[in-house]
């Protein structure tokens, strides 16, 4: 039987938002999260709350309402809840892209500094290369520049 928030006590309305966001809270990590929430919401319910978050960065960055709703295709109705829901001094949203925005800079820099350290390891790359394909070697010997030093 389906039991609506309406039909709910507010203690029991507390009791389960509350195990809601325990449980939600105790996870460590983006895999952990992802499978929580795949288990919990539906695909399209995902979607739903992935486009929010999305709507919210838009208005965070100071996008028009016919902007946000011409790129994303979605209606003024929904761009409006949002912006309550954003002006309700409710900070949970701007936490959220707060930390969303420093996890994208997390993984900008690192893959920045994973192409700055390929660049910088050709010569760990050429060794690797020398392992995986060692007969390859007997007909072309090492670079000068990379040869080993002999003692």
């Amino acid at each position: 039987m389906k039991i609506r928030k309406h039909q709910l006590t507010e203690q029991q309305k507390i009791e389960t938002l509350d195990a809601l966001y325990t449980a939600a809270g105790s996870l460590k990590g983006r895999t952990a999260m992802k499978s929580f929430l795949k288990d919990l919401l539906t695909e399209s319910e995902r979607i739903m709350l992935g486009r929010r978050i999305l709507i919210a960065r838009e208005l965070l960055s100071g996008a028009r309402y016919e902007d946000i709703a011409a790129s994303m295709n979605v209606g003024h109705d929904t761009i409006s809840r949002v912006q309550q829901w954003l002006s309700d001094q409710i900070p949970g949203y701007e936490q959220a892209l707060a930390e969303m925005q420093k996890e994208m800079e997390r993984r900008e820099e690192k893959q920045r500094r994973g192409r700055m350290s390929r660049d910088l390891t050709w010569r760990g790359s050429f060794a690797r290369l020398k392992k995986k394909y060692p007969l390859h070697f007997l007909f072309f010997p090492w670079p000068r520049e990379y040869r080993p030093k002999r003692f």
